[in-house]
């Protein structure tokens, strides 16, 4: 068995059943994700939108595949066609482009409110106040082609294991105050998108529902 296949196995088996793992695939070549695909994996994410379209075009169809990188508006119409899901959504203007993108493909494409929990100035997100902006607008209110289904954020990549626990906690707290005041009658809200190759054991017991994990899958990137 190669080393993908056990690193695979390793962290399924870390991982509670409620739990999905998008096996994060960037800069890997596509004879790794094959690798993944052999022993079971089905759930891919890709940080850049070519990177994507071009494993996509290579790879079997019935790998789900997730956008988890930045997304610039004049992107997305590369990935509408097949993105499962688009984790970085931070502005009304992208959900809106997503949602143009969406009726043209005939398709409703699901998303994940990302937010900045970080200490980092580096990571995008939206705050508290910008998301009850964006889902009170009326804007918001016609688009027909996108479905929020939960949220995202990524940690402070740092050593301190309380400070990760805190940001993954401060998450779930969005999560929570959203689900009741804006999905309250909607069950597909229910995504919480955190958690790394580093932090994940702590974003599942805060309640994660998707962990991203590439290196300790893959090895660390080229």
């Amino acid at each position: 068995m190669s080393d993908i296949s056990e690193h695979l196995k390793q962290v399924l088996n870390n991982l509670p059943s409620r739990v999905k793992l998008i096996a994060v695939s960037k800069t890997k070549p596509v004879e790794a994700i094959e690798e993944a695909y052999k022993v079971g994996q089905r759930v891919f994410g890709e940080n850049r939108v070519q990177e994507l379209v071009e494993k996509y075009e290579a790879l079997p169809k019935d790998i789900e595949w997730h956008l988890i990188g930045h997304l610039q508006t004049n992107k997305v119409k590369y990935v509408a066609p097949f993105v499962a899901m688009i984790h970085g959504v931070e502005s009304l203007r992208l959900l809106d482009t997503i949602n143009k993108e969406g009726e043209k493909n005939g398709r409703v494409i699901p998303c994940l409110l990302q937010f900045h929990i970080a200490e980092e100035e580096t990571k995008f997100g939206l705050d508290e106040a910008e998301a009850k902006e964006l889902l009170e607008s009326e804007n918001y209110g016609r688009m027909k082609n996108i479905h929020i289904v939960g949220v995202m954020g990524m940690a402070t990549c740092t050593e301190d294991r309380k400070q990760i626990r805190k940001e993954f906690h401060h998450l779930k707290t969005i999560f929570d105050d959203l689900k009741q005041n804006y999905f309250s009658h909607d069950p597909a809200f229910k995504e919480l998108s955190m958690g790394m190759s580093g932090d994940y054991p702590i974003a599942v017991e805060e309640g994660s529902t998707m962990v991203r994990v590439g290196s300790s899958i893959f090895g660390y990137r080229n």
